[in-house]
């Protein structure tokens, strides 16, 4: 079955004219949509009052940002009082701050690597909204240094590479004399290291769409994927300048090689060379290990990797796993604690197990949680998403096998321990519409249950701390509801236990479901046997033998 290209647009500067941005999305997304997101790159705010007074209306909610917004962080110092979390974070509904640097992978693959702000020019002053070197390295670092490492699919600086415009013709209304000086050497370094298949600037107020160039020496080494240079204009600019840009893109880990480094017929050979101070940190013996610049690579980011991956979102380029938090008291879900309830335990993995749900729905309602102590998804680290999405995916095939479909969802509210619920229901052709019963149960208690993008990472929604209600449904789709103030604690399992789904209304309070212990082994043990060709932990144990 091939792989349907995910669709995203790209704004230029916006400058406070959010009504504009966002009524025009709108537009576009109703015509040619359903459009996945919307990156921003340039100044997305500005500080005139009227600029200050559209912005506080979506941020108060009065108004809609109409699809998942990513923005980049300061350019300029008036405007760092609108980011007050340098590492990113939700600033409204639909609008995600990024931050400084770093890469993020949606659900679909698509990998996007961001640096926030502009170069720092004198060595003595940085600002917040500066980035330097060690910023860029910081970024590259952990990427090129996988052996693994191809390019990343999307790159998003403010600043325009110096020196883009080489091999190809310059931009309307920047003359070449300008070209010289425009654009940043740490950002085209960055480019040659990143190997982005797209690459979106702002700030030089004009449209430009760079010819493709290519990321490897013809005949030296082997075919790459070329690179797209876009440069975008400013929102409502009064030459009618094109600001808002549409593309298709498959994610790169979804595409096959001879696919992916076709070179099309107007490809131009690479604009940029590695900046001075790349060549004078060559030069240096004892300077090999400390930048990803200095790695002995040569021409377009070749040279000796070492082995490893970041997290899918690294601000920092850090490439250490995060210890999770200790609890603050008796924890009914850390693996090491005396409180687990060990003898519900299926299955225990690298950073988590699968356990069935004490007083659970039906027989086969299980939970998936962290061995060690977070919160919820979007506290974690990307390994244990990773096999935690190996459990979902095993635990698909599993009822799948027995004729059935699931329900996987989690609560993050009043509750100190991620649980990720995921609950099995009979697959029937008649089966009601699960998505409808949910909106309609959340209608009754007066929620606002959203629906969110197939592709969309959850991490990049919602803030870290910030109370939710999310679930999976089986044919894809997500739901998301924000809580505010109440939210009722049984709400996943009332839906799934009504006359529409399960027809059991009396289970859904779980302590209505509760067994004893020796019935609760049982069951477990029933459950285990029946997964381990399912568990991927037991593929691994029969590997070893």
């Amino acid at each position: 079955m091939s792989i349907q290209p995910l669709k995203i647009l790209v704004t230029g500067d916006v400058a406070g004219k959010f009504d504009q941005l966002f009524n025009r999305v709108r537009n576009v997304n109703k015509k040619a949509g359903p459009f996945e997101m919307l990156l921003c790159v340039g100044d997305f705010f500005g500080v005139a009052a009227s600029a200050q007074a559209e912005w506080k209306k979506y941020q108060d909610g009065e108004e809609k940002v109409p699809m998942p917004t990513y923005i980049l962080g300061a350019n300029k110092v008036e405007h760092l009082k609108f980011f007050a979390e340098p590492n990113g974070c939700e600033i409204a509904e639909n609008v995600t701050f990024l931050g400084k640097k770093g890469t993020f992978t949606g659900t679909s693959g698509l990998q996007i690597a961001y640096m926030s702000g502009i170069e720092q020019e004198d060595a003595a002053i940085k600002e917040p909204h500066h980035f330097n070197k060690a910023d860029v390295d910081a970024l590259g670092m952990p990427l090129v240094s996988d052996s693994k490492f191809r390019g990343v699919d999307v790159l998003l600086t403010s600043q325009w590479p110096l020196g883009v415009a080489k091999y190809a013709s310059p931009p309307d209304g920047i003359n070449v004399e300008g070209l010289q000086s425009t654009g940043s050497a740490s950002v085209s370094d960055l480019v040659l290291a990143l190997r982005p298949r797209y690459h979106f600037a702002g700030m030089e107020g004009c449209f430009y769409e760079r010819l493709p160039y290519r990321n490897h020496k013809v005949l030296a080494e082997g075919a790459r994927h070329v690179t797209r240079f876009l440069a975008l204009a400013k929102v409502g600019n009064k030459e009618k300048k094109k600001y808002l840009y549409a593309f298709n893109i498959i994610p790169m880990n979804k595409m096959e090689k001879e696919e992916l480094v076709k070179q099309p017929q107007d490809v131009t050979e690479c604009p940029y060379s590695w900046s001075e101070r790349k060549q004078q940190e060559q030069q240096r013996p004892d300077m090999s290990n400390q930048y990803f610049f200095s790695t002995g690579q040569h021409g377009q980011g070749s040279g000796h990797r070492g082995r490893g991956r970041g997290h899918k979102r690294s601000h920092e380029g850090q490439r250490m796993p995060r210890k999770p938090p200790k609890p603050t008291g008796p924890c009914w879900f850390c693996l090491a604690s005396p409180q687990v309830e060990k003898h519900l335990v299926v299955s225990v993995g690298t950073t988590t197990y699968l356990a069935l749900a004490k007083g659970g729905l039906v027989p086969d309602h299980v939970l998936i949680t962290p061995i060690g102590h977070y919160q919820s998804t979007v506290d974690l680290p990307q390994d244990v998403i990773s096999e935690l999405e190996q459990y979902k995916t095993a635990l698909r095939k599993l009822f799948k096998s027995e004729g059935k479909t699931c329900v996987i969802f989690e609560r993050n509210f009043r509750t100190q321990h991620l649980q990720i619920q995921v609950v099995p229901v009979k697959f029937d052709s008649m089966m009601v519409d699960i998505k409808d019963v949910f909106l309609e149960h959340a209608e009754s208690h007066k929620l606002e249950l959203n629906e969110i993008p197939r592709h969309s990472d959850l991490k990049q929604i919602v803030s870290v701390g910030a109370p939710y209600f999310y679930v999976e449904l089986p044919n894809g789709d997500k739901l998301l509801h924000r809580v505010k103030k109440f939210f009722p604690l049984q709400f996943g399992r009332e839906v799934l236990a009504s006359s529409e789904i399960l027809d059991m209304t009396e289970r859904a309070d779980w302590k209505a479901c509760d067994v004893s212990k020796e019935e609760a082994t049982d069951m477990t043990a029933v459950f285990r046997e029946k997964f381990n060709k399912f568990d991927f932990n037991a593929a691994d144990d029969d590997d070893e033998d």
